[in-house]
């Protein structure tokens, strides 16, 4: 008979047992922060579209009426005019908001 080298089962469970310590530690910590990302996220989506309102303003000279304007004139893609968590940014006399 060979003499095979290789991991046991105890071994193989061992590891286990630490990768599965280490997953309970992590995703309850990945969790609760997800509101506060989605959060931030939103800020800073709206600082972008309020730039690219600027930007608006100093190519046609006047403030866009909706941020359907910003999307055919090329200002914003398609498919990006909400925040990454899903919330609806309107725009009013030059102002970005979110609508809840």
């Amino acid at each position: 008979m060979k003499n095979e080298h290789g991991f046991t089962l105890i071994e193989m469970m061992i590891v286990l047992l630490v990768i599965s310590v280490l997953l309970m530690i992590t995703v309850p910590n990945i969790t609760k922060h997800n509101a506060t990302i989605n959060k931030k996220g939103c800020e800073a989506y709206v600082k972008m579209v309020e730039g690219q309102v600027q930007a608006y303003n100093i190519d046609h000279k006047k403030l866009p009426t909706s941020i359907t304007e910003l999307v055919s004139g090329g200002y914003l893609n398609e498919g990006e005019t909400t925040c990454p968590d899903g919330k609806v940014i309107s725009i009013s006399a030059g102002k970005v908001a979110v609508v809840d």
